[in-house]
């Protein structure tokens, strides 16, 4: 496994100080509103259970959801996570996008799923987008969660900050197997920023190289687009792993905007580790996104 602790980026430039148009986070402190006590959540959720497809994004596997997917069973909902080609057990890394499509929508029609919140987090969100083309009929909403919506005819790389994609082309070509590891200084810093040292080293151990094929793909998006399935967006508003409030990049508004008509739902958390350490309150918000 290839884990260069001594990289650093020449020229990753975020956060950007003072361009934040968003308070500074208190994570994981919050005071609750006293108007919203648990208790009404709690009865809100057993209202209306729902069923959940959580689709992860890279540089992770099926464990990033488990405990909100534990916290989501809690309230009465049903929730699936399907792993994909490439990722957790699959040693093979040289997967296209499309075969990561198939892999989800044939593990939707193999288990009968139907009515489904189809929630997608970072790269995530472009499997929601292909996925929704394959699957329309058998999903209830889209919940894209600081999750990329491209548009028709981009791929992932499109939607990279030029010194972004001159980082990850230097991770790339440093592989043989056209890969990319996330160096621990550029995780630690811009995709855990508002972890500990130790939550960090012990979420860092976990990961391995993610395949750079599907970000370099340009992907057919027509028919999402055409799509009338009701969607959301739920924003960390403290993940600095793209540009806060830039008009030219960034996950809110930039590409959250593309989805039309659409619920917003915020909440301070960083891109990784807030899941993962403070699931109950993203599973609150989760369900505030996915419900009626």
């Amino acid at each position: 496994m290839f884990r260069n602790f001594d990289f650093q980026p020449q020229a990753w430039p975020f956060p950007q100080p003072g361009q934040s148009p968003y308070p500074t986070s208190s994570w994981p402190f919050r005071t609750p509103a006293p108007w919203a006590p648990d208790d009404e959540f709690d009865l809100r959720e057993r209202e209306q259970p729902l069923t959940f497809v959580l689709i992860h994004g890279s540089w992770a596997d099926t464990s990033y959801w488990a405990g909100l997917a534990a916290e989501l069973r809690k309230k009465g909902h049903t929730v699936y996570v399907p792993e994909y080609p490439g990722h957790g057990a699959d040693p093979n890394k040289a997967v296209t996008h499309a075969m990561i499509t198939k892999s989800i929508a044939d593990y939707i029609v193999s288990n009968q799923l139907n009515n489904i919140i189809l929630v997608g987090h970072s790269f995530g969100g472009s499997l929601v987008q292909t996925v929704a083309q394959q699957v329309p009929d058998r999903l209830k909403r889209l919940v894209f969660l600081n999750a990329f919506v491209l548009k028709d005819g981009e791929m992932l790389a499109d939607e990279f900050p030029p010194p972004v994609k001159s980082v990850f082309e230097q991770l790339r070509k440093s592989t043989k197997d056209n890969t990319i590891m996330l160096p621990f200084p550029l995780y630690r810093e811009s995709f855990a920023n508002l972890a500990s040292m130790e939550q960090v080293q012990h979420l860092y151990k976990a990961i391995t190289p993610e395949p750079a094929g599907p970000f370099y793909e340009k992907l057919d998006l027509k028919k999402f687009y055409s799509l009338t399935v009701p969607r959301s967006y739920l924003f960390l508003t403290d993940d600095t792993v793209l540009p806060l409030g830039s008009p030219d990049y960034g996950w809110h508004p930039h590409m959250s905007s593309r989805l039309g008509l659409f619920r917003l739902i915020q909440t301070n958390g960083d891109h990784m580790s807030t899941v993962q350490y403070d699931p109950k309150r993203i599973a609150r918000k989760l369900y505030e996104a996915a419900r009626d």
